[in-house]
């Protein structure tokens, strides 16, 4: 997958426990797992928000790019 999910880092600087996150979010520890594990198909808008808003943060904080796919800029060869 070429999206990754670093809502772990995120989490760890502001010593939150994925339990009390998932609960601010209103989005069950069993999404957040999927969310961190990069297993996630898609998220929401409202979700993205919501998590946005707990961690006080910018989407791109929390979401970056990796190519995967060779020939593309920044990707294998």
């Amino acid at each position: 997958m070429a999206i990754i999910v670093e809502i772990d880092v995120e989490l760890a600087k502001r010593k939150m426990s994925v339990n009390d996150f998932a609960e601010a979010v209103g989005i069950s520890t069993a999404n957040i797992a999927l969310l961190k594990n990069g297993r996630a198909k898609a998220v929401r808008f409202t979700t993205l928000d919501a998590i946005c808003r707990v961690l006080q943060c910018q989407p791109g904080e929390i979401l970056r790019w990796v190519p995967d796919e060779p020939g593309l800029p920044g990707g294998p060869p």
